[in-house]
């Protein structure tokens, strides 16, 4: 009980020094818009905020971090002009707090299994992460939009005991599960297709049965007081330059027929 009371008033703290520091936790300027971002998508909204400010003239400050921590902090400052995060299942999660506006789509975010170059363990699919001796990072169920898709694979099969046995642990965002295959601290893990990069990892497609992809949305704070330069961002971001950046980040682009069975 007490490991857990400090556990958690860590989490608060941390959430509290993150207020603290962030811009968000004060007022923007006229030309500034603040942006919640999933941490897996730092590559495109990055470009995406700097050919934006370009062409506005309006700058855009960043939050990067796991979705689930970034709704924490949504709610607890009430700052904040728009929302992006790894997949709808956390964009509906803001919305039933009364967050978020309506969504619009810009991409997929398609889960695959990261190994080691050669796939050394021979690793096919998900219920080879069971297999004893194979080591694991994932992304943390309360944090990540690519933890939580995890658990409902590994719930499907039944076999999350047998899974967590091999995890050496769970990472606040997706980029520290990539980093932790890079440092080959670990055999496997799963991320997503987008952070497939150079020759040090390699990517190992999920069976049909296994498939989790998910649609990446953005919409506007309920509390922005920058509606109209927010909505000028979001346009951006799901025009055909803004998703044309993710394509070249590794993104598939929505709409795609290839995978019109994935459903907001």
């Amino acid at each position: 009980m007490m490991k857990r009371t400090f556990l958690l008033t860590g989490l608060v703290l941390s959430l509290l020094l993150a207020c603290i520091t962030l811009p968000v936790c004060g007022e923007n300027g006229p030309d500034s818009l603040f942006v919640y971002s999933g941490a897996g998508l730092k590559a495109p909204m990055t470009e995406i905020g700097t050919a934006f400010e370009e062409k506005s003239g309006i700058a855009v400050e960043y939050n990067f971090a796991g979705s689930g921590t970034l709704i924490t902090q949504m709610e607890l400052t009430k700052k904040g002009d728009v929302f992006i995060p790894g997949g709808t299942p956390d964009y509906r999660i803001a919305q039933e707090k009364g967050l978020v506006t309506d969504p619009v789509y810009i991409a997929y975010h398609v889960p695959v299994i990261g190994v080691l170059p050669g796939n050394p363990l021979e690793i096919s699919s998900v219920q080879d992460f069971t297999k004893e001796g194979v080591r694991l990072a994932l992304g943390d169920v309360n944090a990540t939009a690519i933890g939580r898709q995890g658990k409902k694979l590994f719930d499907k099969f039944g076999i999350t005991e047998d899974v967590e046995k091999n995890v050496l642990f769970r990472a606040p965002t997706i980029n520290e599960v990539v980093t932790a295959l890079k440092l080959r601290q670990v055999d496997a893990s799963l991320i997503t297709m987008d952070q497939i990069k150079g020759d040090e990892i390699e990517a190992v497609a999920l069976p049909d049965e296994e498939s989790l992809a998910l649609i990446v949305p953005a919409g506007l704070t309920t509390f922005t007081t920058q509606e109209e330069n927010s909505k000028k961002f979001v346009d951006f971001i799901s025009s055909d330059e803004g998703k044309a950046i993710f394509g070249k980040h590794g993104f598939p682009i929505y709409p795609d027929p290839a995978y019109a069975s994935v459903k907001p």
